[in-house]
């Protein structure tokens, strides 16, 4: 595979902005049908989209995380299914930046810049708790691994070049080891069933005693030892993914009332779009998403200021702009998912429109992480000054 390297924030901009419109034509027939994106992703790949936070001394353009989200919110308010399954593939290479060796980089950013994909093999059902990882990793005698454990909601592990897999050691440590998608011994089910988010594939990876070489394998426990992005970062794609499935329901919306809507009859003009209380809601739900969007912006540069300077106290500040920000995306992806019916009248129901899509994604989507354990934090830092805790998901 031959993938186009992006130069600067600004083409992927531009490239992010030309694939949301190309992948927005067939997004609602994708998601009625399940059609399982795979040329689509090719096309993602080709762009040069998936290399733009590869080091600039491995020949990336290491764009800004605000471009990054503004990438996802972008791709979000034309496909959210689309939009989330690359969501993993930038926490791995995140990963691979903070822990990797010298030559683990080399070989992996080189694997990124020529279009390779990463999915996940991350979450697991029937534990105690989401970071209750029970897949094991274990030695062998040649200095290799050998993995063994299945994983849940797989999202992208389908469509990937390679899987990382996180898993414990025999020290009971985190890992992460990067398997190749045909590797004996991993099979990928495609037993997805989500009402929403219904092509992301986020099905079931089952490791039977596959074999790992040492130089494939990071530890990922030490990114919490010290002042770390890794849960902002993630985090922040959700955020951008929540928000853009507002912004494209809201011009969704807007787009049905002004073409096919009437007005109702008591409000004594010709068209929907005139009704002024139909204008007072719009301008309600759009007061919304502004909000919802200028805290991601918010969100995101406090990403990259620590970046820049990374402390406990940056780090701190990033992990809570951005709690701040997923979950107000996360109630604004609802809320105008839904009002998107409220405005639009009976015929928005149909079935055959697929309007639904925005509020089965939105309300699926919002399930990764609960915004309530989000709100907790910033009370604790603004009452107490208390620091979020370093692990993945703040």
């Amino acid at each position: 595979m031959t993938a186009h390297v992006i130069a600067d924030d600004a083409e992927a901009l531009a490239v992010a902005a030309g694939l949301a419109e190309a992948f927005r034509t067939e997004a609602p027939v994708r998601d009625a049908e399940r059609r399982l994106p795979y040329a689509e992703l090719e096309q993602l790949s080709a762009s040069g989209l998936l290399g733009v936070t590869v080091p600039a001394d491995h020949g990336g353009a290491d764009v800004r995380q605000e471009t990054l989200a503004e990438v996802f919110r972008l791709l979000a308010s034309a496909d959210a299914s689309l939009a989330q399954i690359p969501q993993n593939h930038f926490v791995y290479v995140n990963v691979l930046r903070r822990q990797g060796t010298t030559e683990q980089r080399k070989f992996f950013f080189g694997e990124v810049l020529a279009g390779r994909r990463f999915g996940n093999a991350q979450s697991e059902a029937g534990t105690r708790h989401v970071q209750d990882i029970r897949t094991r990793l274990l030695p062998l005698p040649d200095g290799s691994h050998e993995l063994t454990g299945v994983k849940h909601y797989s999202t992208g592990a389908l469509f990937a070049d390679w899987i990382p897999v996180l898993a414990r050691a025999a020290d009971d440590n985190l890992y992460v080891a990067y398997v190749p998608r045909d590797a004996d011994g991993l099979t990928v089910v495609d037993d997805w069933d989500g009402m929403g988010q219904r092509t992301t594939a986020s099905g079931t990876v089952r490791l039977d005693a596959v074999t790992v070489p040492a130089d494939r394998v990071v530890p990922h426990h030490l990114t919490f030892r010290e002042p770390q992005l890794h849960g902002a970062v993630a985090q922040l794609l959700h955020a951008a993914i929540d928000a853009g499935i507002a912004g494209g329901a809201l011009a969704e919306a807007a787009e049905f009332v002004r073409t096919k809507s009437r007005p109702w009859f008591e409000s004594g003009v010709d068209t929907a779009a005139e009704d002024p209380l139909l204008i007072q809601r719009f301008g309600e739900l759009d007061l919304q998403v502004r909000a919802t969007e200028a805290l991601l912006g918010v969100a995101a540069r406090a990403v990259d200021a620590a970046r820049d300077e990374l402390t406990d106290a940056s780090a701190a500040e990033a992990s809570l702009a951005v709690a701040a920000a997923k979950a107000h995306t996360t109630a604004t992806a609802v809320l105008v998912a839904d009002a998107l019916f409220e405005v639009s009248g009976t015929r928005a129901a149909l079935d055959s429109l697929n309007l639904h899509r925005y509020w089965r994604d939105a309300r699926t989507h919002t399930l990764h992480d609960p915004a309530r354990w989000k709100i907790q934090h910033l009370g604790r830092h603004v009452l107490n000054g208390t620091r979020p805790p370093r692990h993945g998901l703040l």
